[in-house]
């Protein structure tokens, strides 16, 4: 109980570090979204309007301080380039980042543990090493890389897919998940990678313990030992890199939504970059880090959940 007490305040605190930052970092950077929404030919006069319509005028600790109570409250501000609340923004393309999160990840659970299991136990020395050379090659290249190879050969050479003319899933769902199957294995295939490459050692480990033995005296076959006790053993640190990997995951969206054009969090968040559009920044960026600390949060509780050994100590 000590433990999640503790780990509940550290999240708090340091969510509250990240939206400071996240704040701060805004007002130092060279420029002013005045400029961006009136020109560079607007009047003094002007200028000073819209910056006390926008309460830029005020001190940064008190703009931080409302903006934060607002925050809190779910009121996101209103855009500079949209002049819409922010929160409405976001409902319009989370849905399809989310969508997006939700396949790729997916695509690493269904993939990564069938493969891990057939790797953890594969006796083939050339074979074994095959597959750890491929899973080396795989991680080293990043997923934007994956995006751009896949958007020219199944779009561009073979056209089974037009580039950029994505389908929202409200008008055809079938559509939808079509196009977001590329970018999603695109996201997918590193996390595949490592996953498989942890599995597989973590079974090599397992195997090497002291019940295997015992379960093999008492005639218990390898197939027997690996699905009844070492999978359940080797799975533990597993389990914990899957549920971080879910926020890797929704955090490497914004790159593959650039490579694809799909119209989500990520795109929004870029073009709001291009626009000084420091509402929508803040918040995006705000909310990126929570769902990345929550999810290590989950992943950290799960893992002393399922480990008796890291429960028995903290408790």
């Amino acid at each position: 109980m000590k433990q999640v007490v503790k780990k509940t305040a550290s999240l708090i605190i340091t969510l509250f570090v990240v939206s400071l930052l996240a704040f701060l970092a805004f007002q130092i950077i060279p420029g002013d979204p005045t400029t961006k929404i009136l020109g560079t030919s607007a009047s003094p006069q002007k200028v000073a309007q819209l910056r006390a319509q926008l309460g830029l005028d005020r001190p940064v600790l008190e703009r931080y301080l409302d903006w934060l109570v607002s925050f809190v409250k779910g009121d996101f501000g209103i855009s500079y380039n949209y002049l819409r609340p922010v929160g409405r923004l976001l409902a319009d393309k989370l849905p399809v980042t989310v969508l997006l999160t939700v396949v790729s990840f997916g695509m690493t659970l269904l993939l990564s543990v069938p493969i891990g299991i057939f790797s953890g136990s594969l006796r083939n020395a050339v074979a074994d090493h095959a597959a750890v050379v491929a899973g080396q090659i795989i991680m080293a290249v990043p997923p934007f890389f994956f995006g751009i190879l896949t958007c020219y050969l199944f779009g561009i050479v073979l056209k089974w897919f037009q580039p950029g003319n994505f389908v929202s899933f409200s008008d055809d769902a079938a559509g939808c998940l079509r196009y977001l199957f590329l970018p999603a294995l695109s996201l997918a295939l590193p996390r595949i990678a490592m996953t498989v490459r942890m599995l597989r050692g973590s079974i090599r480990s397992e195997l090497t313990r002291n019940y295997v033995l015992t379960a093999k005296s008492r005639g218990m076959t390898r197939r027997m030992i690996l699905l009844r006790h070492v999978l359940r053993n080797a799975m533990l640190p597993v389990v914990t890199f899957l549920a971080v990997s879910a926020a890797e995951i929704m955090t490497g969206t914004i790159i593959i939504e650039q490579v694809f054009t799909i119209p989500g969090i990520g795109r929004l968040l870029v073009s709001s970059i291009g626009n000084r559009d420091f509402p929508v920044v803040q918040a995006i960026v705000v909310l990126l880090a929570a769902w990345i600390m929550i999810v290590n949060f989950i992943a950290d509780m799960l893992n002393q959940w399922m480990d008796p050994r890291r429960r028995e100590g903290g408790s």
